[in-house]
């Protein structure tokens, strides 16, 4: 029962960091239908600012506490983060809007290469020691222990995506969004210019890509180049599951893979006799999606997905 508990807060803080990851990808493809591949790499750059942030702050003794330190390296890479996504999709993706899908398929994976080429040059290939800037103490909850990092990752999540719906559902500018996602032409004839939600929409996802990257940092203690691939292509299958285009699928989507990548961690090894074990957990992404896809294939809430015809 104590493993079940462990494993269960663990699939929830890594399921929270998919999810915030899987809402940029939902997002932009709700509204312009592009899969943006380079999306993970934006993740990477956001906690590789956040560790130089980190790493100059320490240096310099500025006598913060650690968690101020961490919240205004979070807000520096998300300034960061917002304005290199702004520049992606301004320069490589507005100008084949109205191309066949297949050409910006190939920009966003040639984007997501470039920006792990320039990570690499920038800050060097060699993994880095994220520094841990919160309280290392462990809380125990019944028989299973959360650290004051994994509790702040949670909070932050749940605090995060309260504000994202509250913004889509409540604001203007969410109006605007929801407008442009059903109908840019008709949108447009509204007085809404489809160009500037499109942008506002890949800097609120950068935003999002840029807390969840400080937050994989934290949890995880390490950072490097390549560190946005999988994470990004996990939250991708986690978009599809819940239902791309979907933002409460995203959501539902990536906390069930956070649940079952961690269950099967955890039971991995026993379910299997010692043949596989939790180094094989990332499977679990992909078969699912496999069964969500043949059994469901609009995904667990539905797709939602604009209407260009």
């Amino acid at each position: 029962m104590d493993v079940l508990l462990q494993q269960i807060i663990n699939g929830l803080v890594l399921g929270s960091m998919y999810a915030l990851v899987a809402l940029g990808y939902t997002m932009v493809y709700g509204i312009i239908g592009l899969i943006n591949f380079a999306h993970g790499e934006v993740l990477m750059v956001g906690a590789l600012t956040s560790w130089t942030i980190i790493r100059w702050m320490l240096d310099a003794s500025v006598g913060m506490p650690g968690w101020a330190i961490l919240a205004l390296a979070t807000l520096i890479a998300m300034v960061v983060c917002a304005a290199l996504n702004f520049t992606i999709e301004k320069l490589a993706y507005r100008p084949l809007r109205n191309s066949p899908r297949l050409a910006p398929l190939i920009t966003a994976i040639g984007m997501s290469l470039l920006l792990q080429t320039l990570a690499m040059i920038i800050w060097a290939p060699n993994p880095k020691p994220y520094p841990s800037m919160l309280s290392r103490e462990p809380i125990h909850i019944g028989g299973a222990v959360i650290s004051v990092t994994q509790i702040t990752i949670l909070a932050t999540t749940v605090i995060t995506l309260a504000l994202l719906m509250w913004l889509v559902n409540r604001t203007n500018l969410g109006r605007a969004m929801r407008a442009t996602a059903e109908n840019p032409r008709v949108a447009a004839l509204m007085g809404i210019k489809p160009d500037v939600v499109i942008s506002a929409t890949f800097i609120i996802g950068a935003m999002l890509a840029a807390i969840a990257g400080v937050m994989w940092a934290s949890n995880y203690g390490t950072v490097q180049h390549a560190m946005g691939f999988m994470p990004g292509l996990k939250a991708f299958v986690a978009a599809v599951m819940g239902g791309i285009g979907n933002l409460a699928g995203a959501v539902v989507g990536g906390v069930a893979l956070g649940l079952i990548e961690a269950l099967g961690a955890g039971y991995l090894g026993a379910l299997t006799g010692g043949f596989l074990g939790s180094q094989y957990v990332d499977i679990f992404a992909f078969v699912v999606l496999a069964l969500v896809l043949t059994l469901r294939p609009s995904g667990l809430l539905g797709e939602r997905v604009a209407d260009r015809a």
